[in-house]
């Protein structure tokens, strides 16, 4: 899905920020280039981010649990 028209910037590409270590929204922006024009998908780009973030720490934290 696109997240940033104006730089047409999609969900994957906010993943892969992710994955390559932007943890904030500032560092996920210049990684993609989104939100950097009209600043509409700013609120889409942080929830994105949360989202991930929060769906990696589950999956940590049943690995973690298995290993125990």
């Amino acid at each position: 899905m696109i997240v940033c028209h104006c730089a047409v910037v999609t969900d994957r590409d906010v993943i892969d920020a992710w994955d390559s270590g932007a943890r904030s929204l500032g560092q996920a922006c210049r990684a993609t280039g989104a939100g950097t024009d009209c600043g509409t998908c700013v609120f889409t780009l942080k929830r994105l981010l949360c989202q991930h973030g929060e769906s990696e720490s589950s999956a940590l934290e049943v690995v973690e649990g298995e290993a125990s």
